[in-house]
């Protein structure tokens, strides 16, 4: 095995080559410093100029809403605009919509329809108790003519029975002179003043006679029969009418039973007001019980706009400066620079222990169309109810206290212009919350930004590099 080819060559041409790389290595480092200074030269000058400066915090000046500017002078806590009046609508009854005649923003009258439910079934069985009830009235009509068909029956029973007693009477009156007429014609027979023959002749009347009065006592008792008849046919004839006028209530009260469930299947408006949110669609089952699942519990909400006013959660330790029927102002955060005027309504008896609130009611003097549900507000309440007629407050510049500060004896803010602050005096007004409302004239304008804190080395003209609090 030849060995020779592992060793290393110790020659002098590798040894020369190391000691001139050596020689030109610092050569090297100066061009690449030279070539990275030139390439980041302007990056560098930054790097050195923000070592120069002071590193800040800024805030921007902003125009302060009324409501803000006015807690200054008040108590003051946030709402909403709420609707005292405000109902869900649904059906009495389970059904499946077919008509729906609403939609958001829908002026409705009280009674208006708002919806229907399919009532096919229920319209078939109020047509039958209605035809039940007519069917009802016309045997009860039937009815009452054979009472007077029965009465007038009576009346003819009766004038027989009259007219029989009266015949009655006259065959015992014939009856009397027929058997006067015999006993004086045998009594002048005894003297031969008349012949025997007279005498058979008045026994024939008095026979024949006896007979009508027999006859006429037997028709009145007839006739006496007959008024009976028709008497008790009479009193039939009236307990089949009362029988039947009793069942007209009890068949009108089902055909109302009908009536008002069928009547059931339309949703109707309550009250005058406006829809501001359709629940529901054409097609889909409501119920009043609904709980989930596949039916809805309610096919549309309205509200009556004329019962607008603020709910206010009302820090506890706030209760003391609100009274009852006391003035309040109230400023929206749709249009947070209009002052509306209102009034203390109502203070909850209870109050919110997870809150550490209590619910006011606040109620507003003249409604505007632009007010809308559950739209934010800010409530002022006043000091006292001398302030009813206190003029609205000025929008102001607002800046945060900490930024305001002495320098010459004035009194100013550090304006941050690109990276340099510069000193601009002002007048500080009245604090809201943390800011400070600067009086006019002012050296700075809205969108401006200032020094939050500056110190008390900072000096107009000074360098400065804003960050991030």
């Amino acid at each position: 095995m030849d060995l020779s080819r592992l060793q290393i060559d110790r020659g002098v041409g590798p040894r020369r080559a190391h000691r001139r790389r050596l020689r030109l290595a610092p050569w090297l480092a100066v061009a690449a410093l030279g070539t990275a200074a030139w390439v980041y030269r302007a990056p560098l000058s930054a790097l050195a100029a923000r070592a120069g400066s002071a590193p800040v915090e800024v805030a921007t000046v902003v125009r302060g809403e009324l409501g803000v500017v006015a807690a200054a002078s008040g108590t003051a806590a946030n709402g909403y605009i709420v609707a005292q009046r405000r109902a869900a609508l649904s059906a009495d009854t389970p059904g499946r919509i077919v008509e729906l005649n609403v939609t958001e923003g829908s002026v409705l009258q009280k009674g208006a329809v708002v919806a229907r439910l399919y009532s096919e079934e229920l319209e078939a069985a109020l047509r039958g108790a209605e035809s039940e009830l007519a069917a009802a009235g016309a045997a009860v009509t039937a009815s009452a003519a054979r009472v007077r068909a029965s009465e007038r029956r009576l009346a003819e029973a009766e004038a027989r029975v009259a007219a029989t007693l009266a015949g009655a009477d006259e065959a015992r009156a014939a009856l009397g002179l027929a058997e006067r007429e015999l006993a004086r014609v045998s009594a002048l027979v005894d003297t031969g003043g008349v012949p025997a023959e007279r005498v058979d002749q008045a026994g024939a009347t008095v026979t024949q006679t006896r007979a009508r009065v027999a006859s006429a006592e037997a028709g009145v008792h007839s006739a006496r029969v007959a008024v009976e008849s028709a008497r008790a046919d009479v009193e039939v004839a009236r307990a089949d009418v009362a029988q039947l006028e009793a069942r007209l209530p009890v068949l009108a009260a089902a055909r109302d039973l009908s009536r008002a469930t069928l009547d059931k299947t339309y949703v109707r408006a309550p009250f005058d007001g406006v829809v501001v949110l359709k629940d529901a669609e054409v097609g889909e089952v409501v119920s009043p019980n609904a709980l989930g699942g596949q039916s809805r519990g309610s096919v549309a909400t309205m509200i009556d706009p004329t019962s607008l006013e603020v709910q206010v959660e009302l820090p506890e330790t706030s209760l003391a400066s609100v009274v009852e029927d006391r003035a309040a102002w109230v400023y929206l955060d749709a249009f947070p620079n209009e002052r509306f005027q209102g009034r203390v309504l109502r203070i909850w008896p209870t109050a919110n222990r997870q809150k550490a609130t209590i619910e006011v009611r606040v109620g507003l003097e003249a409604l505007d169309p632009r007010l809308r549900p559950e739209m934010g507000a800010r409530v002022v309440f006043p000091p006292d109810t001398a302030m009813d007629a206190a003029p609205e407050p000025t929008p102001k510049l607002l800046v945060p206290a900490t930024a305001i500060v002495e320098r010459g004896g004035a009194q100013g803010v550090f304006v941050v212009a690109v990276d340099t602050a510069e000193f601009r005096r002002v007048t500080p007004g009245a604090s809201v919350g943390r800011r400070r409302a600067l009086e006019v004239p002012s050296e700075v304008a809205e969108g401006d930004r200032v020094v939050s804190a500056p110190t008390g080395a900072l000096a107009d003209g000074d360098k400065v590099r804003v960050q991030q609090p």
